[in-house]
């Protein structure tokens, strides 16, 4: 598109993506045979909100250090089992496996726009500044089959369990590598441009741009990493959503994970005031240190949920209107007092061992 724009015109560089767009309706309907599709079933999320309240309520307390303990606890989901119920509500007309599946699913960019920016600074030789952002998701189109058909299996060759939530995470410190090259480079930018940390602004007596003696093309090292770090976390999390989500709610959970994306923006925005000369440096250093300590507090928060990763594989799955109610084992913890409570409470129902 960036060619079409400069060599053209606006009107190609939009038109080719408009035809494509066309066509993408009469590709669904073409292969819609091919696809799998799961009829719906009423509201899904608000049944698993009612779920989650039917199971928070009891354990809500003024004492926040207890109503934390309490909302996080192991067996939380256990009273909203259906046949842990002595007299189920109206509402409650799913089983058990669908319970679990909420559960496995409540465990479960503008970041290169500054880049285009950046890319106008440096010495382009005829290439359109735009271009060089194209190397995001060509490096992905390359990436993503050398991960699956030589990196993953190399792993698990060597017996590393390179788990999806290790990837996101390892995707986290990836992107900060990015923003570090980004601010390094940001800085020789500074250092070799004739005005020094304003070169946005800097032209001749004739009014044309001076720019840094850097080639552009140093600039692919940003992309590249930006691109390896979308693989891990942003390919993966869309995996991890869509596997870990009930089936009934996989669209839900995948909206959900997309709506990451405006707080990112909202986040971005907040950096605004340091998106212009001679701040860009900081900027970069910035983004470079949050995705870094989002990667290790993700990590932090989430790595025993990594550890039960081949059970919240092996789920049954849940249906939202079943007549029959499986039973099923409950995972094992040590029972807590508020446990031993609802059993008391609850009719005696026995329970089939089953994988979860």
């Amino acid at each position: 598109m960036p060619f079409a724009e400069k060599h053209v015109g606006y009107w190609l560089a939009y038109l080719i993506p408009t035809v494509v767009f066309a066509l993408c309706p009469f590709i669904l309907v073409g292969g819609r045979k091919l696809y799998r599709s799961v009829p719906p079933q009423g509201s899904v999320l608000a049944e698993a909100m009612r779920l989650w309240w039917f199971c928070a309520k009891p354990r809500f307390s003024w004492n926040p250090i207890r109503a934390w303990t309490q909302l996080t606890a192991d067996d939380f989901w256990t009273s909203g089992l259906p046949s842990r119920q002595a007299r189920k509500p109206a509402w409650m007309t799913f089983n058990d496996a669908w319970v679990y599946e909420v559960r496995r699913g409540f465990k479960a960019n503008q970041i290169n726009n500054n880049l285009v920016s950046q890319s106008a600074t440096m010495t382009l030789n005829g290439v359109p500044n735009e271009i060089i952002s194209n190397l995001d998701p060509l490096a992905i189109i390359i990436i993503v089959p050398l991960m699956d058909l030589f990196f993953y299996p190399f792993l698990r060759k060597l017996g590393i369990n390179f788990t999806p939530l290790k990837r996101v995470t390892t995707g986290f410190i990836v992107v900060s590598l990015a923003m570090v090259w980004a601010a390094v480079l940001q800085h020789y930018i500074y250092m070799t441009n004739p005005c020094g940390k304003y070169v946005a602004e800097c032209k001749d007596a004739q009014g044309d741009a001076l720019v840094s003696s850097l080639n552009v093309w140093i600039q692919s090292g940003a992309y590249v990493l930006i691109a390896l770090g979308e693989v891990f976390a942003v390919i993966t999390g869309y995996e991890y959503a869509f596997t870990k989500a009930p089936t009934n709610m996989r669209s839900l959970v995948a909206s959900a994970f997309l709506f990451m994306n405006a707080i990112s923006s909202a986040i971005g925005q907040a950096f605004t005031p340091l998106t212009a000369d001679p701040n860009l440096v900081i900027l970069y250093s910035i983004f470079g240190g949050l995705a870094f300590a989002s990667g290790v507090l993700f990590w932090v928060l989430f790595r025993d949920l990594d550890a039960q990763e081949d059970a919240l594989n092996q789920l049954d799955v849940g249906d939202l209107h079943a007549e029959q109610q499986p039973e099923l084992e409950l995972e094992s913890s040590q029972p807590t007092h508020h446990q031993e409570k609802d059993n008391t409470s609850a009719s005696s129902v026995p329970i089939k061992p089953s994988q979860i």
